[in-house]
């Protein structure tokens, strides 16, 4: 992809992607350009490239596999060679969609498979079991139901009649590539893997115009309670399937998919993302894919799978259906009393961090408070006028001294062993919350086993997004999802992504909660990273003991960026700021070049805007 930073927007568009009448496209509004002077960047209401130009439909080349690779997938022999059933229940399907549909499946490249087709079909459609016997394949298993049970218990009868080693589930006006199965069986050889998916597009009826692509991170399992980001096209072991319970539950028709996909990976030894567009999803009128709102009861039966999800592991929380269609948000119950200690470094700025503790008290949600204010090398009497003042006005403000140069992870360790609470909230003293229970919101997280760092949602005052996850690898180094996007309050971000809660490699330490346990044993990083990356460090250092780190669109702050100190990514020379950004990309390059799990390798490592790549 060009990159030449001298393009103009509509320049930069035209060399990437080939597309002709931008300048149509721009007036109508399927297009809108802002120009950053490095960057061309190009958004819709959902944070996703629309491109709706006739002929010139979906640039996945990368994705569909070439003549010679098929043929090279065809010869290819695993060492395991597993039966794939695949199995569609159909419902008064349209002649071309059940012919698509079947003769995706006939021309995989990987041999070893069924498909099994019940119909269940309101009236006699001639024309399927027609179509079916044309394909003169014994692989293809075709039964007509007797009456029509629902999506689940037909989806069931279908089940009954699979003897494969993994069952695939495929809509019945849907397709996949050529190189679906080979692709799945090679991810179940080389990685053990008992569920699988992979990214999906929408186009329209045709198959001809893309509606909007789905290209997803690895497995998350905060993210799956979120959103069904995972849909499609779900293969799993049917070993595994037995274990869980080997059917659809009617009780969740409209997201039994939804449901069984929790349950699978509640088990599952390998959940594993293949992340190429291998399923074409048709967003015909009347479909899901196309109108979320014609299923609407979908939404209230994913919320119940969910809560059944929560309560079979042992969670204690309560689902709820969000405004935006199909998500979903937790409030987990928060065990006990623990109390929470707040660190917050400060040198003047005293504006600054009277609002950051107005805020703390005002809108934290948490009674169990311990405020550590450390001050560093602060030059105005003001500054200790107020540090008087709040100590006498609040018993839970502590002030400590560290006496030094600026070095954030020096400050930040040495307010730490002043805490006394079970958990350690690291905060600028130039965020302000703005939302209630900001503070509980974090904690109700942070109080999870298996949860290592939560950060918060911040903006910068304008409401543009400062902060909703760390992707690393973001220009060699680290950068904040979706950082710079205009409106960010009501914008939903790529896939749900701002909106719903979810697990990223890394937070920002502006506003990161953690176990005191935890920190003790991992300290910010005084030597190597004194002002930069020490938070991210030690989120991936967490990350690495087997913790996950989390970011909840629900506790929201403005961050005011750094005033007290000033931002490194300045026009001057900073040798401090480039020794450290080498020293993080000598510690974790490895997660750098797309493999960060929560990033997908679609989308440009230039910018945060989840940009095609």
């Amino acid at each position: 992809m060009s990159n030449n930073l001298q393009d103009s927007p509509i320049k930069f568009l035209k060399r990437n992607f080939n597309i002709k009448r931008i300048g149509t496209l721009v007036k109508r509004g399927a297009v809108s350009l802002k120009n950053e002077g490095v960057e061309a960047t190009w958004r819709k209401v959902d944070f996703r490239i629309k491109l709706m130009t006739r002929g010139d439909v979906w640039k996945f080349r990368s994705d569909i596999p070439l003549k010679k690779e098929l043929k090279a997938q065809r010869a290819h022999i695993f060492e395991h060679m597993p039966k794939i059933s695949i199995v569609v229940p159909l419902y008064n399907t349209p002649q071309k969609y059940l012919h698509d549909m079947i003769d995706s499946v006939y021309k995989q490249s990987y041999k070893n498979w069924q498909l099994v087709l019940v119909d269940a079909s309101d009236k006699d459609l001639p024309y399927i079991k027609k179509i079916v016997d044309g394909f003169k394949d014994n692989r293809i298993i075709y039964k007509k139901l007797a009456e029509n049970k629902g999506i689940s218990e037909n989806t069931n009868k279908g089940f009954e009649l699979a003897d494969g080693d993994y069952i695939a589930l495929l809509d019945h006006d849907d397709v996949i590539l050529p190189n679906a199965l080979y692709e799945n069986v090679k991810a179940i050889n080389e990685k053990g893997a008992d569920v699988i998916y992979s990214d999906e597009i929408t186009l329209d009826g045709d198959l001809k115009n893309l509606i909007q692509f789905h290209f997803k991170i690895n497995y998350s399992p905060d993210f799956l309670r979120g959103v069904n980001y995972i849909t499609h096209f779900l293969v799993f072991k049917k070993r595994l399937f037995e274990e869980v319970g080997a059917y659809e539950n009617p009780e969740y028709d409209g997201a039994q998919d939804f449901d069984l996909t929790l349950r699978l990976t509640e088990k599952a030894k390998c959940v594993y993302h293949i992340p190429k567009v291998l399923y074409y999803w048709r967003g015909h009128i009347g479909s899901t894919a196309n109108d979320m709102s014609t299923k609407m009861y979908a939404f209230e039966a994913g919320r119940k799978a969910i809560q059944a999800h929560l309560d079979r592991i042992g969670l204690k929380g309560e689902v709820s259906i969000q405004k935006y269609p199909g998500s979903y948000r937790t409030v987990y119950e928060i065990e006990g009393n623990p109390m929470v200690s707040i660190v917050i470094p400060n040198k003047d700025h005293i504006e600054d961090l009277s609002r950051c503790i107005e805020s703390i008290f005002n809108l934290g949600g948490w009674e169990n408070l311990q405020v550590i204010v450390v001050e560093n090398n602060s030059t105005e009497q003001k500054t200790f006028n107020y540090y008087d003042k709040i100590i006498a006005d609040n018993k839970k403000v502590k002030v400590v001294y560290y006496k030094g140069d600026f070095n954030f992870s020096a400050i930040c360790n040495f307010g730490v062993k002043y805490a006394n609470g079970e958990h350690i909230l690291l905060l600028n003293n130039d965020v302000e919350f703005i939302t209630e229970n900001s503070i509980k919101e974090m904690l109700s997280y942070s109080q999870r086993k298996d949860v290592g760092a939560v950060g918060a949602k911040l903006y910068y005052p304008d409401d543009t997004l400062q902060h909703a996850g760390v992707i690393i690898g973001i220009n060699g180094s680290a950068g904040h999802s979706h950082k710079g996007l205009a409106n960010a309050k009501e914008n939903t971000g790529d896939m749900y992504r701002l909106v719903t809660t979810q697990n990223y490699l890394a937070v920002t330490g502006a506003c990161l909660m953690t176990k005191k346990e935890l920190y003790n044993k991992f300290p910010l990083d005084e030597e190597n990273f004194a002002v930069a990356y020490n938070d991210i460090d030690y989120c991936l250092r967490v990350y690495e003991a087997g913790y996950l780190n989390v970011f909840t669109p629900y506790s929201e702050g403005y961050h005011y960026e750094s005033k007290s100190r000033g931002l490194d990514e300045t026009d001057k020379p900073n040798p401090r700021y480039e020794m450290e950004k080498h020293n993080f990309a000598q510690k974790w390059g490895k997660y750098f070049n797309y493999n960060d799990p929560y990033y997908n390798p679609h989308f440009t490592l230039l910018y945060e805007n989840y940009g095609y790549k």
